[in-house]
């Protein structure tokens, strides 16, 4: 562990960070005991913050089986602010970093109504840019985001999601073998690098924000315009790399850690 982490160490917090996580992961309530063999700790250990998180309304105790559970305050506290401000709040700045280095208009997207939200767009620092209106809404199959979305849904969700989209229902079986296949290359690579299918000279190079344990709650897409790659200035791995890196910043601003 680094000297800073050691420094900072708060053990009563992180015991009591732990009991919530360990609660909300088992969906059922737990004697003392349980909690505390679940979370590595003893029973002693953990009586004083139980009974801190119970009396801040935090965990609810049942009066016949004495067992622990959530209560609704922490589904209360996380409904106060929009998440997806929160988003564009810690997106903004480096999203614009982003257009500023690549030179190429980028932008931010959620799945939404079973489609592509536009959240947020940066505009390339040229004098000719592709715009994405934010707020716009694009079919899941057809876009890069729309792609990198499905391919990091658990597969139930996305079967569910395909299933309801006429495209690609609308798909012979070949190619909806080949679409599958290509969602399982996209998280192989962690990334999606192609022209797009909806405009005509435009590259699309897309990351996801947020994977692992987290789930994927939103993609990151550089739109380059091929038309103007007269002299074979734009390299898309290179956006690729910068694109990851931009990926990061804004995970680690809404407090997403790399696994």
């Amino acid at each position: 562990m680094k000297d800073k982490e050691m420094k900072y160490q708060a053990p009563a917090l992180d015991k009591g960070l732990d009991i919530l996580e360990y609660l909300s992961a088992q969906s059922i309530p737990l004697s003392q005991t349980e909690i505390a063999v679940g979370i590595d700790k003893s029973p002693n250990e953990i009586y004083r913050m139980l009974m801190s998180l119970e009396s801040r309304g935090y965990i609810l105790r049942d009066e016949v089986s004495g067992k622990y559970r959530l209560s609704l305050k922490l589904f209360y506290l996380s409904h106060r602010h929009s998440p997806v401000d929160e988003l564009r709040k810690a997106a903004q700045h480096p999203l614009e970093e982003l257009a500023n280095t690549v030179r190429q208009s980028c932008h931010l997207s959620i799945l939404y109504m079973n489609q592509v939200m536009v959240i947020i767009h940066a505009k390339s620092p040229g004098p000719i840019a592709l715009s994405i209106e934010e707020g716009n809404l694009f079919p899941l199959p057809l876009t890069a985001s729309g792609k990198v979305l499905l391919a990091y849904m658990p597969e139930a969700e996305q079967e569910i999601a395909l299933s309801g989209n006429t495209i690609y229902t609308e798909y012979s079986d070949k190619e909806k073998n080949k679409f599958l296949k290509s969602l399982k290359e996209i998280q192989a690579k962690g990334a999606y690098v192609k022209t797009s299918d909806l405009a005509a000279g435009v590259v699309d190079v897309s990351v996801p924000i947020g994977r692992g344990s987290t789930g994927i709650i939103a993609c990151l897409t550089v739109s380059s315009l091929t038309a103007l790659n007269m002299n074979n200035e734009i390299d898309n791995e290179a956006v690729l790399v910068e694109a990851v890196k931009c990926a990061k910043k804004i995970e680690e601003r809404i407090g997403i850690i790399a696994l």
